[in-house]
């Protein structure tokens, strides 16, 4: 990175970022309460709390949100008249899945091969370092100049939705003329990138009922109605042949304009097995942020250990649907369920209900805050010119924000490059990739503020 006084002050706060980060990724702090004790989630509320009072935030509070979990909020005053920008960031995290298939305990922060591992560390517990950094490298050098106004969400990751509708009751709080969204990611490693699309999301759960009760596979079988059969031939209906999604009524035909996504590093990024194809059809970037995508995220059956000779009375699961920008979620959560049902075979019993949605979002990247961004990743990332992608996951709260204040440039940046492996086991961050992010929110304020 070249010479540059900001540069040089976020360097020297590394150490710091290091040991602060190590105290939040601590927290078990997975929005998921009948797994993991609330308290670890309002612990992790009360450390940003802590940090945001500490750099001379304002009216710091604890929001009690409408789904049971806190987010927090702050703010820190600059020069009269200057514009207010929002940073968003969320602690809580997805969970640990397997702690034992983890190299290091997930929620003890480890360095290794020079990245720092741990449940959070890039997703987004490292945002919230990130924004910190870049404010404390802009007091040392000469002052915030804009009104900040900083949230940390508290259950991002579970979709429930706490934040947007706290938001909607209280559409005053996080008025901004930007918002920088710390919740996303570089395309490649070292490769400086605005998130300009992201999908939205809807979950859907569906219940099949055939039998009062289960019943006697070599009585019965044959003849008397499997619902986990039922619900087997339901999920596959959402797939075509070639593994495409499949929901009667629903456009998965749309195209992505703009940075490709070569098929080997794909491969490579994803950690497909040798000789398995890649689902759907044309190029990776269509697939992935341009169309809907299905995943099964559970089925409740009988485990394979302990199971009973016996045809099933009743099966669920639950499905996870990415919707693609241009589609509205509503509209396919209806068609979503429409296809469960339309497609459950035998007359089967069929109950579907809705358990969290989220918008898509596309951002106007010929605004003038995208010009402040790309000229500061130009001194972060030298060499580098800033590049535009999608993104295959959700934040809800994106919409939310444009439909409340649609005069508000909105931005998105992170530290969830592929290599950091955020939703799975041994999730990492870059300290290069943290160190070079949070100079460029520092530059990006000083050029935002000149505009």
């Amino acid at each position: 990175m070249s010479s540059n006084p900001v540069a040089e002050t976020v360097a020297s706060l590394m150490p710091r970022a290091r040991t602060e980060l190590g105290e939040l990724v601590a927290f078990k702090s997975v929005a998921d309460f009948d797994q993991f004790p609330k308290s670890e989630s309002e612990g992790a509320a009360n450390w940003v709390a802590d940090a945001l009072r500490a750099e001379g935030f304002q009216d710091v509070a604890l929001l009690d949100t409408p789904d049971g979990t806190q987010s927090v909020y702050g703010y820190l005053p600059g020069p009269e008249g200057a514009k207010t920008v929002l940073l968003y960031a969320h602690y809580d995290v997805q969970p640990p899945l397997d702690e034992a298939a983890w190299t290091t305990p997930p929620f003890e922060l480890t360095e290794r091969d020079g990245r720092w591992y741990g449940r959070g560390a890039a997703d987004c517990k490292g945002g919230v370092i990130m924004h910190l950094l870049a404010l404390r490298a802009l007091k040392a050098n000469g002052g915030i100049p804009v009104h900040i106004k900083v949230i940390a969400e508290g259950s991002e990751e579970q979709g429930t939705g706490g934040l947007e509708r706290y938001a909607e009751e209280h559409p005053e709080l996080l008025l901004a003329d930007t918002i920088v969204i710390g919740d996303t990611g570089n395309f490649r490693l070292g490769l400086p990138t605005v998130t300009s699309t992201l999908r939205g999301m809807t979950l859907v759960r569906v219940q099949i009922d055939t039998l009062e009760g289960n019943l006697h596979s070599g009585q019965f079988g044959g003849a008397a109605p499997d619902a986990l059969a039922a619900l087997i031939r339901v999920l596959d209906s959402l797939r075509a042949k070639d593994g495409s999604t499949t929901v009667d009524g629903l456009a998965a035909h749309a195209t992505w304009d703009g940075l490709s996504y070569d098929e080997e590093q794909f491969r490579q990024d994803a950690r497909v097995l040798d000789g398995v194809e890649l689902i759907g059809s044309d190029t990776v970037a269509d697939r992935i942020w341009a169309r809907p995508a299905v995943t099964v995220l559970g089925i409740d059956c009988p485990p394979v250990v302990g199971a009973t000779p016996s045809v099933q009375a009743g099966a669920r699961a639950l499905v996870s649907l990415r919707v693609p920008p241009g589609v509205d979620a509503t509209e396919a959560t209806k068609l979503l369920q429409s296809h469960l049902e339309a497609h459950t075979p035998w007359g089967a019993r069929v109950r579907t209900e809705q358990i969290g949605q989220g918008q898509p979002f596309s951002a106007d990247t010929t605004s003038p805050a995208y010009t402040a961004m790309a000229d500061a990743m130009a001194i972060a990332y030298p060499g580098q010119e800033m590049q535009y992608a999608g993104q295959g996951g959700s934040i809800p709260l994106c919409n939310t924000l444009a439909a409340l204040y649609p005069q508000a440039e909105i931005l998105l940046i992170g530290l969830s490059e592929p290599e950091a492996q955020i939703h799975a086991v041994n999730e990492s961050v870059s300290p290069e990739e943290l160190e070079r992010l949070s100079v460029t929110e520092a530059l990006f304020l000083q050029n935002y503020a000149g505009n």
